[in-house]
């Protein structure tokens, strides 16, 4: 796919709108992680230093009722984003109206402005969700040219990402789209071989499409996390309390067998009695018992994906081995993190919330060549689906 890049643009004189995802953790009008802030910040200063009269806006939680409003208020954003780039950024609490209006007309030529939460504009009938075409042919109408840099939402047609596209002239991807584009689409469309696929978190039905797609793509697929016990239930093994989709037992056993061998299921399980953070005993997953439950992959289970991963040269992993957050079942999610880690000469990705945390968490962020900064939208992508944030923009 050869996409526009923000690179590619005359910027000079122009006015740049800029959606970035800026839908940050926030405790008491506090941001508690500004990693997604940060990730704009390239797209943003290019713009800049290019001479374009940047005009950014992001969503920011959901909103659903006027109480939304206030604990979705970008203002303590902008206020941070102020910080980060040194330069002063001017915030207009509105997403519409002749205050927004006189503030972009005003906009000087290396000078930023952003613009209220886009989803205030779902209080009345899911404007921005819905792709209101009357509002994103509005917001195209304050820029000159569009660039898209919000791949969390990329797998959305909103009027804040599809809606201005199909209103202006010229748009592209800013960098941080750029490299989704560039590794997840590169493990979709042109993986190196050997590919290894780790896939974990809780439940098969999320990930039905990305394992379908890769029993085509992939050389090995290992799954963990509580998906593994559906699988592990339909070959037959008892469970025990573990989690498990039962009405997914017959998709299960028909993915195994279409996969002929390529997936690799767990062989041990660190299993409590409840579901606490208490110490848990290493089972053969062939020898639970009736009031076992399963929360992490064991030490053996560890070493065999360890091996299927050590000559790989495309690794994508998306979602836990266990519940991570708690101490007692980290190992396997931990252990996986770093055998990724440690390879060499391997194009390795990392999506998903929680995959994404763990990798954050150990500090580990930088050995891996690609962090993806959606959820869905990483797995849609991941699936081969055509995502709507990222068809919109211009063909170079």
């Amino acid at each position: 796919m050869s996409k526009r890049i923000v690179s590619d643009l005359e910027l000079k004189g122009k006015r740049v709108l800029i959606r970035v995802d800026f839908n940050v953790p926030m405790k008491e009008g506090k941001i508690t992680d500004d990693t997604r802030v940060r990730a704009a910040l390239p797209t943003i200063e290019y713009v800049l230093n290019h001479g374009g009269k940047a005009i950014v806006f992001s969503h920011l939680g959901r909103v659903k009722s006027e109480e939304d409003l206030a604990k979705n208020d970008l203002a303590p954003v902008a206020k941070h984003l102020e910080e980060l780039l040194g330069k002063k950024v001017t915030f207009i609490n509105a997403t519409r109206g002749k205050e927004l209006e006189d503030a972009v007309s005003k906009l000087q030529d290396g000078e930023i402005l952003m613009f209220q939460n886009t989803r205030y504009e779902d209080l009345d009938g899911k404007k921005e969700s819905k792709n209101d075409p009357e509002l994103g042919a509005y917001w195209a109408s304050l820029g000159d040219v569009f660039v898209n840099d919000a791949f969390g939402t990329a797998h959305r047609a909103h009027a804040s990402n599809v809606g201005i596209a199909s209103n202006v002239k010229e748009s592209a991807a800013g960098f941080l789209l750029e490299k989704e584009i560039k590794y997840i689409g590169g493990a979709v469309d042109n993986p190196v071989h050997p590919y290894v696929a780790i896939l974990g978190g809780a439940k098969v039905s999320d990930k039905i499409g990305v394992i379908s797609e890769l029993i085509n793509k992939a050389d090995k697929i290992l799954i963990g996390g509580g998906m593994m016990f559906t699988f592990l239930k339909a070959l037959g093994n008892n469970i025990g309390k573990s989690l498990c989709e039962d009405d997914k037992l017959d998709l299960a056993k028909e993915l195994l067998e279409k996969a002929a061998g390529k997936i690799v299921l767990p062989v041990d399980a660190v299993c409590a009695k409840e579901f606490a953070d208490v110490p848990g005993v290493v089972k053969s997953v062939s020898d639970l018992a009736e009031d076992d439950m399963g929360l992490d992959i064991g030490p053996k289970t560890l070493e065999l994906f360890a091996d299927a991963l050590k000559d790989a040269k495309t690794v994508v992993w998306n979602g836990p081995m266990g519940v991570f957050e708690m101490k007692n079942y980290e190992a396997g999610t931990i252990g996986v993190c770093q055998a990724i880690a440690h390879l060499t000469g391997a194009n390795t990705i990392v999506g998903g919330g929680d995959s994404v945390a763990a990798v954050e968490k150990l500090g580990y962020a930088d050995k891996f060549s690609h962090v993806s900064t959606g959820g869905g939208a990483s797995l849609e992508y991941l699936e081969g689906k055509t995502l709507p944030g990222i068809a919109c923009i211009s063909e170079k």
